[in-house]
């Protein structure tokens, strides 16, 4: 290209991000007299003004130089927007290309569809402002700051042709999150995945205070980020003629040398090393192009500018005048024709079908979704006997399963978590694939292989941010994670399930699979590392959403759990958490039995319950309350062989509400069945005991059910000590049934003598031994006798 075609392709280029800014001003303020055809008027403003301005014209900036790349070089690229807050600009965008009114023809490419784009911005029934799940092209809100780069490595795995420029603001830049997802580089293979160009965009400042590296200088920028392995790329000004050219060059620097470090990597004989990735460092006033003071304060570049620069501009006239120069400063009868629609010689300047970056199929990545291929679970299945007589680790049955799953699905599925897949007993899918791992490696090394399909970094939000990004792009996984730890990402899974519920009332977002979880090293089996490691209370948080997103399952063995990762993995627009244990165990369900017991999510345990109407149900919920249900059911009959006991077991716990609250919820006729409308219910349950309160509480017996689980009582001790603690043991438990079953304590009170004096001889036993007491280690269920 010549020099003066440049120059001619940068000032059409100039006018694109004009009528860009320009739009995204309109829908910050107007709500009429979209073109100022007519002299700017209070009733043109908005009652209430609501929008982020100071980031928006970088955002647009960006956009623009990327169409150019998509055209000239004919590539997919997937436009992830950090600074989410400038949706006005995602907007905008992708109005001017036509994929806004092709997703909604209502808003259309004229004059009438302008102001209804204008209107519908941060307005009662219209759009949120950020990049949410309603604007085309996003896959990433950014209401929340720090998961961009991470949800852009996320999509790069297993898509050899995209690149995913990836815009992180500096203040998202400061967020712990997004300060580790730099080393996404280390895990991206350029053989099978595509790229991603990380685009910082510095323009100088937060809501009210300057930021960290809008401060540091251009050579501390660049040895910070040489450091993590990228070659920066500097564009950095204010005038724009000078930033167009600076920018155009940077990216053809940036895409040519993406592809060749991908053909030496796909093509070359040598072994693959890891480039160094190009990113670019852009440098921009916050507020470009907008007001430059308002009433004597300064404005443009300062954070003055970050929300809506001029404020009062139905109340105050010379503030209306400020903001219709603003808007005629962008010269719009230069942008669009009379009828309101973009020249066609700026509408040249726009990609063609899905290459628009608003019509990419990787940005709704239910159009790129292919079924899992999952094996028959009786492949995998564990014989057991008698129930109880077999002992098993259900995670360790569990990872054979998913080492079948990476051999049918070799570029459609990854298992995510923070170095801790050997620990929960995943350990069979290494007999299948590596851990991914990019920069050297030792030759004593184990298990790590520049084609590793396990996702391992130490940062649950890197796990979960990558996860998400691969799913929202078109594919599967599951994240397993220690139980107390997964707090981390409260706020992540937050975010992914209002996305998911939001996209649940869109017809053009395509369904994409289930985020699942896979909790293991949970509350019950951390005795020896503490208190610090014993906390159930995410399946509290996960209750809390909508109830069509969320799923919570809690296995009591092998089989079960077989059963409920294949479902999981199979189902789509939800979130499945799953809470399993890792070490040996009782084994209670065949799988014929362990599929009906599961598709029902409840159930009487006939085997370990007594013929007829019971006087007590004892119920559970969790591999460790099942044992210590079973063990005190054994007790009970030992003391009083005439008590009529029901053993009910919950797998589907959500199914605990009534119909109306969640899909899966029991019928009114099917939970008294199970539970009685006026017998005791003795619960022993996983996590805190106020979360079966919460789901049961429309329940006819609600009044009788009396819930043991965790209290906040924990230690480094023994496993059976920390049930005792928690008054979930079998001891604990039997007392409990003895005590709400009607007159029995006034029959029998010295049951519940023994049983406490057993509870001190426990006591006394392990910080004497250091172990759990002979009759509790050997336990067997009596029923298999």
């Amino acid at each position: 290209m010549t020099q003066e075609s440049l120059t001619n392709e940068l000032e059409l280029l100039d006018k694109y991000w004009r009528a860009a800014n320009y739009l995204s001003v309109g829908q910050i303020y107007l709500m009429s007299n979209p073109l100022l055809r007519n002299p700017l008027l209070p009733e043109h403003i908005k009652p209430r003004l609501l929008g982020h301005w100071g980031t928006t014209p970088g955002l647009n900036f960006i956009y623009a130089h990327l169409n150019r790349i998509i055209r000239q070089r004919d590539l997919d690229l997937l436009y992830v927007c950090g600074p989410g807050h400038g949706g006005p600009g995602m907007v905008a965008n992708t109005w001017l290309e036509g994929s806004y009114s092709e997703v909604y023809p209502h808003i259309s490419e004229d004059e009438a569809g302008m102001q209804r784009l204008f209107k519908q911005f941060s307005f009662p029934g219209g759009i949120p402002s950020h990049a949410a799940p309603e604007t085309p092209g996003s896959i990433n809100e950014g209401g929340e700051l720090g998961y961009s780069l991470s949800h852009a490595f996320g999509a790069a795995f297993d898509h050899p042709d995209l690149i995913v420029p990836c815009v992180i603001g500096d203040g998202e830049a400061e967020t712990g999150p997004l300060a580790a997802s730099w080393h996404g580089i280390k895990f991206l293979n350029a053989r099978r995945d595509g790229t991603v160009l990380p685009i910082l965009h510095l323009n100088g400042y937060k809501i009210a205070n300057p930021t960290i590296l809008g401060r540091s200088s251009d050579e501390d920028l660049k040895q910070l980020f040489s450091g993590y392995g990228y070659e920066p790329l500097f564009v950095c000004g204010h005038e724009p003629a000078d930033m167009h050219r600076q920018m155009a060059k940077a990216l053809d620097v940036a895409f040519t040398s993406i592809a060749e470090f991908q053909d030496e990597t796909r093509n070359g004989s040598e072994p693959m090393a890891v480039p160094r990735w190009p990113m670019i460092v852009l440098r921009s006033p916050k507020g470009w192009t907008g007001p430059k003071e308002v009433d004597g304060n300064k404005v443009e570049d300062f954070w003055r500018a970050h929300q809506v620069p001029v404020a009062a501009c139905r109340e105050d006239e010379s503030h209306r005048l400020i903001l219709e120069n603003w808007m005629r400063s962008y010269q719009p009868d230069e942008l669009f024709d009379i009828s309101g629609r973009l020249k066609p010689e700026l509408r040249a300047l726009v990609p063609v079908g899905n290459k628009r970056m608003g019509s990419s199929p990787y940005a709704n990545g239910g159009r790129l979704r292919r079924e899992l291929r999952t094996p028959d679970i009786y492949d995998f299945a564990l014989e057991i006997g008698q129930p109880g007589s077999t002992s098993g680790q259900a995670t360790e049955l569990f990872g054979r399963y998913l080492s079948e799953i990476f051999r049918r699905n070799q570029d459609n599925f990854r298992l995510f978590g923070p170095d801790e897949t050997a620990s929960n007993r995943l350990s069979p899918v290494f007999d299948v694939t590596d851990r991914t791992w990019m920069e050297p490696i030792k030759d004593y090394d184990e298990q790590l292989g520049r084609d590793g399909r396990v996702m391992e970094i130490l940062s649950e939000h890197q796990c979960q941010g990558w996860l998400e990004g691969y799913l929202l792009t078109g594919r599967h996984g599951l994240f397993n994670c220690y139980e107390a730890f997964i707090h981390i990402v409260d706020s992540m899974f937050n975010q992914h399930a209002k996305w998911l519920k939001v996209t649940r009332k869109l017809g053009w977002r395509k369904p994409v699979s289930s985020l699942n979880y896979l909790l293991s090293s949970h509350v019950w089996r951390q005795d020896h590392n503490g208190y610090s490691h014993q906390d159930p209370g995410f399946i509290d948080h996960v209750a809390n959403k909508k109830a069509d997103i969320v799923r919570i399952y809690l296995p009591p063995d092998a089989n079960t759990l077989l059963w409920v990762g294949d479902h999981c993995l199979r189902t789509w627009d939800r979130i499945n958490v799953i809470v399993a244990g890792k070490q040996p165990s009782p084994q209670w369900l065949d799988m014929d039995s362990a599929i009906v017991h599961c598709e029902a999510g409840m159930g009487v345990w006939e085997w370990a319950s007594s013929a007829g109407e019971p006087d007590v149900i004892m119920a559970c919920a969790g591999d460790v309350p099942t044992m210590e249900t079973l063990a005190a059911v054994d007790l009970l009959r030992a003391y009083l062989p005439d008590l009529r006991i029901r053993v009910v077991n919950v797998v589907d716990l959500l199914a605990m509400q009534t119909q109306e609250q969640h899909p899966h919820g029991k019928s009114e006729a099917e939970f008294d069945a199970l539970f009685t409308c006026d017998k005791p219910v003795i619960f022993a349950f996983h996590g805190y005991p106020s979360l079966i309160h919460r789901l049961t509480y429309q329940r006819n017996n609600h009044r009788n059910f009396h819930v043991h689980g965790f209290n906040e009582e924990g230690a480094t001790t023994t496993p059976f000590d920390m049930t005792v603690l928690n008054e979930l043991d079998r001891y604990h438990l039997a007392q409990a049934a003895i005590i709400h079953v009607p007159g029995l304590a006034d029959r029998h009170p010295e049951l519940l003598d023994d049983l406490q004096e057993r509870i001190a001889e426990h006591h006394r036993y392990v910080r004497e031994n250091g172990d759990d007491l002979p009759e509790v280690k050997n336990w067997i269920w009596k029923g298999t006798e």
